[in-house]
């Protein structure tokens, strides 16, 4: 099995985004500490992103680094996101699933 970290970011918190989920995802790409690196927006993260461009520029380069991201269907759809979310080129989805396959996997999961 490879090395799969994936980082669900649930904060609202544009601090926690830039200092601690957008920094280490990125780096953890480029740098090869992890075979494969996946971003999950979830919960008020959603709507923190579909309205901050800043933030959106920042997915863009952690997209174009290679890591995988993805953003709760339910989430973006409660908060009214999921078009804008698409717009940025994340994959929206249903995350209840996913996650419990990514922890009974045995891939490191961490939430901030």
């Amino acid at each position: 099995m490879k090395d799969k970290l994936v980082v669900v970011w649930t904060s609202r918190d544009r601090e926690v985004a830039f200092k601690m989920a957008f920094m280490y995802t990125l780096n953890s790409k480029r740098k090869g500490w992890w075979d494969e690196v996946t971003l999950v927006v979830w919960g008020p993260s959603t709507e923190l992103l579909a309205a901050d461009t800043e933030l959106q520029q920042h997915i863009a380069e952690i997209k174009d680094s290679g890591v995988e991201v993805l953003a709760c269907r339910r989430c973006a759809d409660l908060y009214g996101v999921t078009v804008q979310l698409e717009k940025l080129g994340l994959e929206v989805i249903y995350m209840g699933e996913p996650l419990t396959g990514y922890l009974k996997s045995g891939c490191k999961v961490l939430t901030v």
